[in-house]
């Protein structure tokens, strides 16, 4: 195992040094109770950084566990995930009495895709009452408490760092027991205009000290509780679709499961990839009146230049068959182990799986494929990130593999060249 160097550690405050070694410590725990009591004592002294607002001092942290111990910088990154979006606390509920309660910070994934704009912000009175009963009724077990934040974010205007969450998840946390209404937030980040976007509704979900938080942890369902998450997150499907609908008019829109804050949010990440490729396929051919026999798809990795070759993103250019100008473009990015080789097999059965994984090329391939893109070129050269210098936009690369803006034609209907 990698180990802090000592040049290393002379650099880190005495807070950082001991949240490195006590990440250091958990991933060479020899047994469950001594990882747990190492795990007690990263997350007590994770959550008065947070508290405190010391944000520098766990990024410190995990930079430099980063360059020189990977297995506790995995620790550290996990540890201060959880400590942000949940945790037992002690909170004064109405009648001013102290109790016990577990509190996750949940988040629901809306992707959505248009022709149009993708709305956020504030979420009228009616529809966040409506959204909050259906959250309850089908998601969350009895006895719970909950409180949905009134504005629907994009991704631009999520919390920014684990200090932030923590604050958030208390802030919605205290209204969720006190029954308390909380106002929108009104300084949040423009964001820019997507073909194919998610929003996200947020919640604090809270129970007495282990009592169960979703429908599918209550005893009577633990025996069949994959079917019961799945039939959770049907019903919130039917239900709450209608009143979303109303929330982002003139879109098409798909409800994921409701999950844990930091799960939820790369779980939609990646979902949305394949959404954006159908929207631009959508876009291009309604707006250009041409169908999709008639585009032309062109993919090529993107990596960082200092990346030792590693590609972080594939981007796909668009052009019409008779032409090389890049019209469009979408950004696919890489999550998590995802590589050229694609991810290994996952989940029941995956050890005995003889079939070769989909890399992402082929992934990216087959949606094109299924929107009716049927000439893709792959350019086998890596490309460093390059984006331009007037509006900050990303480059792609056209079918001679030079690097182009994509531009939409000048005789292109107006209201429409402002999508990225």
């Amino acid at each position: 195992m990698r180990r802090l160097k000592k040049a290393s550690s002379q650099k880190l405050s005495a807070e950082s040094q001991r949240l490195a070694t006590y990440a250091q410590a958990v991933g060479q725990a020899a047994s469950r109770i001594e990882e747990r009591a190492w795990e007690h004592s990263l997350d007590a002294q994770l959550q008065k950084l947070l508290k405190t607002g010391h944000q520098e001092t766990v990024d410190a942290t995990l930079n430099a566990l980063f360059k020189e111990d990977l297995n506790a910088y995995d620790v550290l990154m996990d540890s201060v995930e959880a400590v942000s979006e949940s945790g037992t606390f002690s909170i004064d509920t109405a009648d001013g009495v102290s109790k016990p309660f577990d509190v996750l910070l949940v988040a629901a994934p809306l992707l959505a895709w248009t022709r149009f704009a993708i709305a956020s912000g504030a979420i009228p009175a009616d529809i966040l009452q409506t959204l909050s009963a259906h959250f309850s009724a089908h998601l969350l077990a009895d006895g719970t408490q909950m409180a949905m934040s009134p504005t629907l974010f994009s991704i631009d205007q999520l919390p920014r760092s684990h200090v932030e969450t923590y604050g958030k998840v208390h802030k919605l946390a205290q209204a969720a027991v006190k029954g308390t209404v909380l106002k929108a937030d009104t300084k949040v980040p423009e964001t820019a205009p997507f073909l194919a976007d998610t929003r996200y509704l947020l919640a604090a979900v809270v129970a007495p000290a282990g009592a169960p938080l979703f429908r599918w942890q209550m005893p009577e369902h633990q025996a069949s509780f994959a079917a019961e998450r799945s039939a959770a997150l049907e019903q919130w499907r039917l239900q709450a679709t209608p009143t979303v609908n109303r929330l982002l008019p003139g879109c098409g829109v798909e409800l994921l499961l409701p999950e844990a804050y930091y799960m939820a949010c790369r779980e939609a990440d990646k979902l949305i990839r394949p959404v954006s490729i159908r929207a631009a396929v959508h876009y291009l051919t309604h707006t250009l009146s041409v169908e999709p026999s008639e585009l032309r798809a062109v993919i090529a990795g993107f990596g960082e230049e200092s990346a030792d070759g590693q590609i972080d993103e594939y981007r796909v250019a668009f052009t019409q068959r008779s032409s090389s100008d890049v019209i469009y473009g979408v950004v696919w990015p890489l999550y998590g182990q995802e590589d050229e080789e694609g991810m290994p097999p996952e989940g029941p059965g995956a050890l005995s799986a003889v079939q070769k994984p989909m890399t992402p090329v082929e992934d990216i391939i087959s949606h094109l494929n299924a929107a009716g893109v049927t000439q893709v070129k792959k350019h086998s050269e890596r490309y460093v990130v390059e984006f331009c210098d007037d509006c900050g936009a990303p480059l792609f690369a056209d079918p001679v593999g030079e690097l182009a803006h994509a531009e939409m034609p000048e005789d292109t209907p107006a209201g429409t060249e402002h999508f990225h």
